[in-house]
């Protein structure tokens, strides 16, 4: 079991744009990917689990998978603020 976790750099935090991106990322991974923040833990394939978490800037979220690539993955998108 692999975890990390990582600060919310961009401004505008997880909003609709980077939620897709996640998901779209999480689901090349046949393991399944979970994010928690604060206790609260979602499935990272799942759009609404994402949203629901309302994660603002500034937030710390733990990546947790079984697959060490997979949290690597999501961990670099992430820390590159989607783009934004």
């Amino acid at each position: 079991m692999a975890s990390q976790e990582i600060k919310i750099v961009n401004e505008a935090g997880i909003h609709a744009r980077p939620a897709s991106m996640l998901v779209l990322l999480a689901n090349k991974f046949k393991e399944d990917i979970n994010i928690v923040k604060n206790g609260r833990e979602i499935n990272a394939k799942s759009i609404m689990g994402i949203m629901s978490l309302g994660v603002s800037c500034g937030d710390t979220l733990e990546i947790i998978s079984d697959n060490n690539d997979a949290v690597e993955q999501l961990v670099e998108l992430i820390g590159s603020g989607f783009g934004e």
